[in-house]
């Protein structure tokens, strides 16, 4: 704690990152690095690169836990939620309105031909998610097997219930090899329960809830929760994995089919254009899954989808922030992560391959081939040059008007 830090100083720069960090985790700790380590010194590199380890082993959005996780260990939970809402504000407000404005469109037949070219871009943008995620994760034939075993049961089994049984048995599998990690000095393990309980406890509150409601339309908001909730505490890697999560729940899994192949892959490359967490693509889908519901019912989606896929990761930061340097002396634990790790890089890939289907089933050869180009060329810009990803998807609008 560092009471000599004035709330509203951290809340004006938290708003400045929302507004300048382009580019993924990855790029916005860079970001976080520059004003809150170097210019402000609200923390040094050092406590920076901890929270963020801590982040990446833990489920929901990798920077903004490592922005919120910031603000609780400088001024408690007070701080560290408000920072989370201004974090997310901007993107979950363009996102949200992005959504409501689709639906208007379909309703008023206008066309969103425009859209076609940024939706290949969306694929290589997720082929790009599964690459990063692969080299870092992939370093031995133990963990490759374990990616092709995972993106192979995500791509035949389609309901969101395969992701949490892939992620657990993956971890099973690596946890045995516990004796390569070294042994870490013996700690009191003290554990603050409280926001682990919370979070435990609205995940089953709103799973009994959305049972109770499955049957009445009206209630769909509560389903919305439930379901982001659910997937916002399954999300290991960041938004790159939430994109094989949300798109077996919400376009595969019969059941809901709240939105086309066309309208995701819109969304998700919109989001890739703007500042702040990729998670607020959740805003998008949960307003277009209340389009029925006109304006009102648009927005109170798009509320409860990005309540139930932020607050997950914020109840856990804040839990295991107070243990980590407990818990990471269990060598089992830190072994988990080698499997997680390499079954999300499968999971992400296979959802690459059921993204990038509709785009070729069907479809004319040139519509096939022009697909698979800009998919390439989009995976090529992010992967080996420096060209911002809000560029390339700004290329592909105006390739779409214009042509």
């Amino acid at each position: 704690m560092k009471p000599q830090v004035q709330y509203l100083n951290f809340l004006k720069d938290a708003g400045l990152l929302s507004l300048s960090c382009f580019g993924g985790p990855q790029a916005h700790l860079a970001h976080f690095q520059k004003l809150l380590v170097e210019k402000k010194k609200y923390i040094t590199e050092e406590e920076l690169l901890e929270v963020n380890a801590l982040c990446q082993v833990l489920p929901g959005p990798t920077s903004t836990q490592t922005l919120t996780g910031i603000a609780y260990r400088l001024r408690g939970p007070n701080l560290a939620y408000l920072t989370l809402i201004i974090w997310m504000l901007p993107s979950v407000v363009i996102m949200t309105v992005a959504g409501m404005l689709l639906a208007s469109f379909e309703t008023n037949q206008i066309s969103i031909a425009f859209t076609r070219f940024i939706q290949p871009m969306a694929v290589g943008f997720v082929a790009y998610g599964a690459y990063a995620i692969g080299i870092k994760a992939i370093t031995r034939p133990r963990a490759f097997l374990l990616m092709l075993l995972a993106a192979v049961a995500s791509y035949f089994i389609k309901t969101p219930f395969v992701f949490p049984i892939v992620l657990f048995a993956a971890g099973c599998v690596t946890a045995f090899n516990y004796k390569a990690h070294p042994r870490e000095p013996k700690k009191k393990f003290d554990v603050a329960w409280a926001n682990f309980f919370l979070w435990v406890g609205v995940l089953v509150f709103a799973a009994v809830l959305g049972g109770l409601t499955k049957t009445k339309p009206e209630f769909l908001p509560i389903r919305l929760f439930e379901n982001f909730y659910r997937n916002g505490s399954l999300v290991f890697g960041g938004g790159q994995v939430l994109t094989p999560l949300l798109y077996t729940e919400f376009v595969q899994y019969a059941p809901k089919h709240y939105l086309t192949s066309q309208e995701f892959l819109s969304g998700y490359a919109l989001v890739q254009a703007l500042p702040g967490p990729v998670f607020s693509f959740s805003s998008f889908i949960g307003a277009l899954s209340m389009r029925e519901f006109g304006a009102h019912g648009e927005i109170a989606g798009a509320l409860m989808a990005t309540a139930g896929i932020f607050l997950p990761g914020t109840f856990l930061i804040f839990f295991m922030v107070r243990i980590w340097d407990s818990l990471k002396y269990f060598r089992p634990i830190r072994a988990s992560l080698e499997g997680i790790l390499a079954a999300n890089a499968g999971l992400v890939a296979a959802a690459a391959l059921l993204l990038f289907q509709p785009l070729v089933i069907d479809q004319p050869l040139t519509n096939i081939f022009l697909n698979f180009i800009f998919a390439l060329a989009t995976f090529g810009l992010i992967a080996f040059t420096r060209f911002p990803s809000w560029g390339i998807i700004l290329v592909g609008l105006l390739l779409g008007f214009v042509l």
